[in-house]
């Protein structure tokens, strides 16, 4: 059974969806968020709980991927174009490498995940010395800066990152053997839907759960790292200015939880959990607004709601059908500081993505809003 908060599912996600109800090991039913669109194997936008296994696949290559949101007492008002343009958004690009690019130097391993064994892991331990240099870094696709203004006119600051290169190499590493496996012990998963598994009985399992555990926390540490020093960029203009606790929710990770009196794995990719009273971030796409919002706790989404705006063309589409002066326009009739400057920028644009508004009235069971957020300046990886 499949229950949806969006009125379509594009063909290839639909094809998706088929092949995730098809599998012997679902528990209850599939939950699909309204920001539903193709994945790799799996929509994202998609909720999958099992029973006693676990997919890397349903779970993604960027393991921990999420937002964390900040309000300071700063009114926008008292920011110059010349401070935001060449004093703020230039610090930020001075101190966060965006994009494939890195620190050059290791940065302090107090700013890493603490309390995990990593004698124990394999693609962690390997890849450790590299994410000293991943970490605090934005990275590419859909991971944005922004400052925004809120209905009161105070500042935020939002971000969208995950576990860099870590996550994807975990994701990888444990797909590929969940594959092995699933051929040898002639799996009736087929090999073609990319969904391979690892039960939870097996050593495998353990190994990759901690692996996707440790890139979760990664995650979290990479964007506290970015918030600290966007923060530190806002002081170096507004020294006596302060910041509110920082919001912070992933989307791309599986879960133990209890539904409908059963004890299952949730897997999220593209989904926030959104548990009666708990606070998540739904950004919306470059040049519109973005929520905090306020989850409802609705058992049938598995206490779920959409992590975003969610993709209405491919990035090629997108490309090649834009119009970049429409685009430009847009953004600047907003008043809004962005980096749309050629055609192969037009990947992110605003129209590449579905109506931010629509999708959240979609979900209105799901998640109230607390706080709407517009864009004033965005930096894309």
């Amino acid at each position: 059974m499949v229950k949806m908060w969006l009125t379509e599912v594009e063909e290839s996600a639909r094809e998706q969806v088929e092949n995730l109800a098809s599998l012997p090991f679902v528990y209850h039913h599939i939950a699909l968020m309204p920001d539903c669109h193709a994945g790799m194997g799996m929509p994202i936008g998609g909720v999958l709980a099992t029973d006693g296994v676990v997919i890397p696949n349903a779970v993604g290559v960027d393991i921990g991927c999420g937002m964390c949101a900040v309000k300071t007492d700063i009114q926008v008002s008292d920011i110059s174009q010349d401070v935001l343009r060449k004093g703020i958004m230039s610090g930020i690009r001075d101190r966060i490498p965006l994009g494939m690019e890195h620190h050059k130097e290791r940065q302090d391993e107090s700013l890493m995940p603490q309390g995990f064994d990593i004698e124990k892991t394999t693609i962690v331990k390997n890849q450790y010395l590299s994410a000293l240099k991943q970490i605090g870094t934005l990275g590419g696709g859909n991971h944005f800066i922004e400052l925004q203004r809120d209905g009161d006119g105070f500042l935020w600051i939002m971000l969208h990152s995950g576990s860099r290169n870590l996550g994807k190499k975990v994701c990888d590493y444990y797909d590929k053997m969940a594959r092995n496996l699933n051929e040898m012990w002639r799996s009736v998963v087929p090999t073609n839907i990319q969904l391979a598994f690892l039960p939870v009985r097996s050593k495998e399992f353990t190994d990759y759960w901690n692996e996707m555990l440790y890139c979760v926390e990664f995650a979290l540490c990479n964007r506290r790292l970015m918030m600290h020093r966007i923060q530190e960029v806002i002081q170096d203009h507004f020294p006596n200015c302060s910041f509110e606790p920082m919001i912070n929710i992933a989307h791309n990770y599986a879960a133990w939880e209890n539904h409908f009196g059963h004890n299952c794995i949730v897997h999220r990719k593209g989904a926030v959990r959104a548990r009666e009273g708990e606070i998540g971030i739904i950004p919306g796409s470059q040049g519109t607004c973005s929520y905090i919002v306020e989850g409802l706790g609705n058992p049938d989404s598995f206490m779920s709601s959409s992590h975003g705006a969610g993709r209405l063309m491919s990035r090629t589409q997108a490309i090649n059908t834009l119009d970049l002066e429409a685009e430009i326009r847009l953004m600047e009739s907003k008043g809004i500081v962005h980096g749309i400057r050629s055609q192969r920028d037009l990947d992110e644009a605003a129209s590449a993505y579905k109506d931010i508004d629509q999708v959240i009235a979609l979900e209105a069971d799901l998640v109230k809003i607390k706080t709407k957020l517009e864009p004033i300046a965005v930096i894309k990886g």
